[in-house]
């Protein structure tokens, strides 16, 4: 006779970990685990258990014809060991959606993708036509058991096939009774509805199903951002934004207050800046004789969530990209010196208005080369 599901109230539990540690054993056992979400309560067991996920398709009564099964992951860097060849759009909405409410959708034909090593009825539950769900679940709970497991784990929503996305621990019980082994509660899920699909192509995504974040959401977060990055983000990285702007609107014939509706997104920021500082006016000058408007520039900081969905990092000297390095080493191959030849960019901050026209002048010279071979 089975057992009814134990259910843990991870809100009053004294020690999280211990609720954590429940989960990574019962995973690790072959069992089904039911997780809050930000969307809804997830169905999850382990991808390299097949007997877990054989027993987790009966308990779904899935029919044939349904999508595929989801597989979780730990993070955005871990997608391309799954899908190696991801396109760079895919990797765009990794980086700046996960952990989120978004499952990413993508192609993979790739003989060293880490697919190949899970057990083949796995393989067939989560990739049966070539193409691969992804997700990272934003929940801390479920983030922390899946740091602590070996592989993936396979996902679905905590419910019959058919039946209302589970919102809360209780309709999870109501919905599978003592087919699953563990649900923890959180309460109702923070957003109520399910996960964003994508399904992305070489050239762009498709809306597979409608959830948390719109359709006009996603076309702007695909967009490509570069961040130039100097000291006080009031000279060197506002007139390289600026000027990268006017240079990709004339490339793609369409206004600098355009470019966003093109795909490409533009920003600057300083190491040491702070929140709202003018442009200095000799940048704003030498600038304008050039018809470029600069007096509107307001400095902002560098921060985790602009290194983070940048693209593209160029930086004005060898020493900010360090300090960028320092902090955010992940992102190393995103981050470069602006100048091709290793070069620094000089600081022109309190020399005369010709400093800062020889400034602008390298500055422009460098993005006529880098730019040259961007792909839009």
């Amino acid at each position: 006779m089975r057992m009814p599901p134990l259910v843990i109230d991870v809100r009053s539990a004294e020690d999280t970990r211990d609720c954590i540690h429940r989960a990574v054993q019962a995973l690790a056992e072959g069992q089904l685990v039911a997780f809050p979400t930000e969307t809804v309560y997830a169905l999850a067991t382990s991808a390299l258990d097949e007997a877990a996920v054989t027993r987790m398709l009966k308990v779904k009564r899935r029919p044939p014809g349904q999508p595929p099964l989801t597989l979780g992951l730990k993070s955005a860097d871990e997608a391309l060991d799954y899908v190696p060849q991801m396109p760079p759009l895919g990797q765009r909405l990794a980086r700046r959606c996960w952990p989120g409410p978004v499952t990413i959708v993508c192609a993979n034909h790739h003989p060293e993708s880490l697919l190949e090593r899970l057990p083949a009825g796995v393989r067939k539950a989560v990739t049966p036509t070539g193409t691969v769900g992804l997700r990272v679940p934003g929940h801390p709970m479920f983030l922390d058991t899946l740091k602590l497991i070996v592989g993936p784990v396979v996902l679905t929503s905590a419910n019959r096939a058919g039946q209302p996305d589970p919102l809360t621990a209780q309709e999870v019980v109501a919905g599978l009774g003592d087919d699953v082994a563990l649900v923890l509660d959180d309460g109702r899920t923070r957003f109520g509805q399910a996960s964003s699909v994508i399904k992305i192509g070489q050239n762009g995504f498709e809306m597979i199903r409608g959830g948390v974040v719109s359709e006009q959401t996603l076309s702007r977060l695909a967009c490509l951002s570069i961040v130039f990055v100097c000291t006080g983000n009031t000279c060197r990285s506002p007139m390289a934004e600026a000027l990268c702007r006017n240079m990709l609107a004339t490339r793609l014939r369409c206004s600098p207050e355009e470019l966003q509706d093109r795909g490409v997104v533009i920003a600057s920021a300083g190491i040491s800046a702070v929140m709202g500082g003018r442009p200095s006016p000799e940048a704003v000058a030498v600038l304008s004789e050039i018809g470029v408007d600069l007096s509107h520039h307001e400095s902002q900081p560098l921060g985790e969530q602009l290194v983070r969905h940048a693209d593209i990092v160029w930086t004005m000297t060898r020493s900010h990209r360090q300090a960028i390095l320092d902090r955010w080493p992940e992102a190393s191959s995103r981050v470069h010196l602006l100048s091709m030849d290793g070069q620094d960019i000089s600081d022109p901050i309190g020399g005369p208005e010709e400093q800062y026209r020889r400034c602008a002048e390298q500055i422009k010279a460098e993005l006529e080369s880098r730019l040259k071979d961007l792909e839009l």
